[in-house]
């Protein structure tokens, strides 16, 4: 039987990620004021992050549309949560701006580029780049950076309402803050290395397309 465009709008992953929109505008509009409704929605967004990739390869169900929107549904619910820590911390405005910048563009134009490749934007650029060999084919190191990245975010918000347990005169959050804030850098680094892999791709393709017609 045919695949329909239907058939994929309700693939399983895909109806995932329906679900992970809702509860990431759910946590947008309580970010604000209530960070326990917040983070509930925001945790159980990211959770399903990782459940809809199993079940994209168990059901045999990746497409190009799937792979679209959960890109566009991390750096979106990421956007939200970005936006709303400029709000509380208007010092660091710049070095936010900068981040989400960076995360947006760099992971666009890699799955862009990807797609017009024809390949996976988990596959893409590992003939010619150890670091991102590393960061895409080993599931350990790939869990370790994003949840590192998004403690980080989610400390710095937590610690605005509150300073959560106090162990030996420490707060717990403030120490995660600290400990994922590498992990954040380096992460960030990554997407650097996407932005000037995708756009070198890019170029290439352009190269190749001038070549051809003249």
């Amino acid at each position: 039987m045919a695949t329909t465009t239907r058939d994929i709008l309700l693939f399983i992953p895909n109806l995932i990620g329906y679900v992970r929109i809702v509860l990431a505008i759910f946590s947008a509009y309580y970010m604000p004021f209530d960070y326990v409704k917040a983070s509930f929605c925001y945790a159980i967004s990211v959770a399903l992050d990782a459940i809809d990739g199993h079940a994209a390869r168990a059901f045999n169900q990746g497409t190009k549309f799937g792979a679209m929107l959960d890109q566009l549904t991390d750096r979106a619910s990421t956007a939200t949560l970005v936006m709303t820590l400029s709000y509380f911390y208007p010092k660091y405005v710049f070095l936010l701006q900068m981040s989400l910048v960076i995360d947006i563009v760099s992971h666009w134009m890699h799955l862009h580029v990807s797609i017009m490749k024809g390949s996976s934007h988990k596959s893409m650029g590992l003939d010619s780049n150890p670091i991102m060999k590393l960061y895409y084919t080993s599931r350990p190191v790939l869990f370790f950076m994003c949840a590192g990245n998004e403690v980080f975010y989610s400390m710095l918000y937590l610690l605005y309402f509150i300073e959560g347990p106090i162990v030996f005169g420490v707060s717990i959050l403030r120490v995660f803050l600290f400990v994922s804030f590498p992990i954040m850098a380096a992460k960030t680094f990554i997407s650097l290395i996407h932005l000037i892999d995708a756009s070198i791709r890019l170029c290439a393709i352009d190269a190749e397309e001038r070549n051809k017609s003249n």
